[in-house]
């Protein structure tokens, strides 16, 4: 098996971010306090590497919600590997990244 991948500190926290219950884009910038241009491209360069999968919620919900859909981000297996890794590299990395108040959808 490859090596696990070492992610930048910004990568680990988007993650750390999805682990926690942040599943959608804004709600990982609104608790990383990371901008859109850093946190959209991180996602999809995540998902490329096989870290996160995502799906679009039925439209429907969004237009229930009168908001735009979301896309949810969820980790993979070897997501789950990565971010445990990340975490010993970056022993604060849980503490800056409370678990998420909300359900998960």
């Amino acid at each position: 098996m490859a090596a696990e991948p070492k992610l930048s500190h910004t990568a680990a926290m988007i993650l750390q971010s999805i682990h926690a219950g942040y599943v959608y884009g804004f709600s990982v910038m609104e608790i990383t306090g990371l901008p859109s241009g850093t946190v959209y491209p991180a996602l999809r360069r995540l998902e490329q590497d096989g870290l996160i999968r995502s799906q679009w919620e039925p439209p429907s919900v969004a237009e229930a919600g009168q908001r735009p859909p979301r896309k949810y981000y969820k980790l993979t297996r070897p997501g789950r590997a990565a971010i445990e890794a990340s975490q010993k590299r970056y022993p604060l990395l849980a503490k800056l990244v409370p678990p998420a108040e909300v359900e998960k959808p």
